[in-house]
This record gives C-alpha cells, structure tokens and sequence, in this order.
C-alpha cells in the first residue's frame, strides 16, 4: 500500500521548556523577522493533509495559526514523545511527521523523499522513517504510523523517554538528507537569532 501526503498530519513539537533560551517559548522567538513556527509552518504546509501544533504553554497564541493545538497529556514536560503519543491518539490520519519548532530551514522534500523510501518496502506497518543528514540521525524529524501508539504508550508508561530506545523496538528506516545537511539546523542559543 502506499502512503499519500493527504494521509499524514504534520505534528509541530513546541512544547518543550525552551531551557537552552532562558525559558522562552521557542516557538514564539523571532528569527529572521518572523516567529520560528511560522517558518516551519511554511515549509511544511504543502507536504502534508494537516498539521497539529503540539504546546504545553501559549495556546491562545498558537492557535492563531489556524491549527489544532494539542497538549501532552502527561505532566510536566516529557519530552518529545510526549507529544508524539498525544498527537497519535488526537489525528485523523494514519501517519504523523514529527518536526521540531525550531528548525526554520526544513527540507521542502522531507515528507516526499521518507514517502519514497517507505514505498519501496513490503510492509511499512512496523517502520519509522527518519531523517538522516549523512552523519547523524535526526530523532525528531520521523514519519511514523499512528497504529503503533499501544506500543508508544506502553514504552512511556514505563518510564521511559529516550527516542531512540522506543525507535529500537520497530523497524527503523533512515531517509538520506545528506545533501541538505544545513536543513536539520536548529536554534539552541540566543547568539543565533542573529
């Protein structure tokens, strides 16, 4: 079977704590005269059938965008796949990508090329497709079947939160990027807000 783009919900993480930027939202900082989401909003709009912004804090704000917006259901900040496992359980699509708010330069092929690659396999129902940049894989940059949330729910419920170990339970698909390494470039520090 193979995947469409009308099937797959864009999943925008911005509900970190933004400890790394004095606490600021990081979704909401200004780069390059716009806020970040709406950098990422734009790069992804036309790959995908929707987007659901994921945020813990500034909801009101958000959702001025247009989009639903969602909040990890489990407290306290969790992490990322916090907010995979609320989006999973929240989209009417059978697919989510996974994107970070503060990567401003997204590929405008990530969903196109992780598609590609996905359909040339047999079955795709236990795969996680993920960006890799030639030299590292980009954990938060994933195209994963919402069928797999028990799974999700399972890892979390044990304590657990690190990407990778719950990534290692499936069958993962690196999606080369190689050529678009500066794409994965994420805002850490103020000193890059230019």
């Amino acid at each position: 079977m193979s995947i469409d783009k009308k099937n797959i919900t864009a999943v925008i993480l911005a509900g970190g704590k933004g400890r790394r930027l004095e606490g600021q939202d990081k979704g909401l900082v200004i780069y390059k005269n716009k806020p970040l989401i709406q950098h990422v909003i734009e790069r992804i709009q036309q790959q995908v059938g929707d987007i659901v912004i994921n945020a813990n804090r500034n909801q009101e704000t958000y959702a001025d965008y247009g989009y639903t917006i969602i909040s990890d259901e489990m407290n306290g900040f969790q992490g990322p796949l916090a907010g995979f496992a609320t989006a999973m359980k929240t989209v009417n699509t059978d697919y989510i990508v996974t994107l970070p708010c503060d990567g401003p330069s997204l590929p405008l092929d990530l969903v196109s090329r992780m598609i590609a690659k996905l359909n040339t396999l047999n079955d795709v129902s236990n795969c996680i497709a993920v960006a890799h940049d030639g030299e590292w894989l980009q954990p938060v940059h994933a195209l994963i079947p919402v069928a797999l949330i028990d799974s999700l729910e399972t890892f979390l419920a044990k304590g657990d939160r690190k990407i990778d170990l719950w990534y290692a339970q499936h069958e993962l698909v690196k999606v080369d990027f190689s050529d678009q390494t500066d794409a994965f470039f994420n805002i850490n520090k103020k000193e890059q807000l230019g």
